[in-house]
């Protein structure tokens, strides 16, 4: 005779000990089957969540691109309006350091904004400007090199005080990564503004009398603390603008050449002092 449990079919020949050992086995088993179950459902569960997670990054990195691209084209539009968007929006650190790094790197920024934000007087666009200038290596470059780099990052702006500021950063940057190429700053900030011109002089079809490498080094007598700067180094300088004009970054907006053309109007050659001021607008004092 054969006895039917709830779990199947139990054998009539079995000791009421076997029956009962019959019966926890097959507790066991159900409940080892609901076990084998419920971790089904749970690695479901945990599969379903990933996969949403990965939707949820992949929509929140997609957002972020959206969103850094909105703050590209309000700083290409108000440099500090952009810049306040993207603080605002947590794209980027309120840190000097950060924006710096940002507009060093440049992705998608109008350069001329570049110029215009890094040239502004506030403190903490200063302190923007000088940060920026630490990403610049000059070490072991010459004048015109250094500022060929310099000059490519961004676009200098129209203003004058905006320029001045800009360029006596460059100085002290140069002049820190170069310690005893000149007595001082000065004389570094006074030697660029004097490369620029030549540059504009010698590339710009609207200057039709060339200065020559005697006229350079005669505009720059004098300017090294009172000393002369070795007419090598001046030759050098003269030599490499000669060869090859400094490329000018493609921008909407003022043209660096007009800006450098008209310095007379612009006002920030003045630094310069009358004399060296004079030789550029009246070149015909030295021969």
């Amino acid at each position: 005779m054969v006895l039917k449990s709830e779990d199947g079919v139990v054998p009539d020949d079995l000791s009421p000990e076997e029956r009962q050992e019959l019966e926890t086995i097959r507790r066991r088993k159900q409940e080892l089957l609901e076990d084998i179950q419920r971790l089904k459902d749970e690695i479901a569960e945990v599969t379903h969540e990933i996969e949403n997670l990965g939707l949820t990054e992949e929509r929140k990195s997609m957002q972020r691109n959206k969103q850094m691209a909105m703050g590209r084209k309000k700083f290409n539009m108000d440099p500090k309006k952009g810049i306040r968007f993207l603080i605002d929006s947590s794209l980027l650190k309120n840190t000097s350091n950060d924006i710096a790094q940002f507009l060093y790197k440049g992705e998608g920024l109008n350069k001329t904004a570049i110029g215009d934000y890094l040239g502004e007087r506030d403190d903490f666009n200063i302190e923007v400007l000088h940060a920026f200038l630490q990403l610049h290596e000059f070490t072991d470059l010459n004048l015109v090199q250094a500022l060929r780099q310099f000059l490519w990052s961004f676009r200098l702006p129209g203003e004058a005080q905006k320029i001045d500021r800009m360029m006596e950063a460059f100085a002290q940057r140069y002049c820190r990564c170069n310690p005893g190429v000149f007595q001082s700053t000065d004389t570094c900030y006074v030697l660029s503004f004097a490369v620029i011109m030549l540059n504009t002089s010698l590339h710009n079809p609207n200057v039709k009398d060339k200065p020559s490498v005697q006229r350079f080094t005669a505009m720059n007598r004098g300017i090294n603390d009172g000393g002369d700067l070795p007419e090598d180094l001046l030759r050098n300088l003269y030599d490499s603008i000669k060869n090859e004009p400094f490329k000018i970054p493609e921008d909407d907006g003022n043209d660096l050449t007009h800006t450098f053309f008209n310095p007379d109007r612009e006002g920030w050659l003045l630094k310069l002092g009358m004399c060296v001021h004079s030789v550029w607008i009246h070149p015909s004092s030295v021969s």
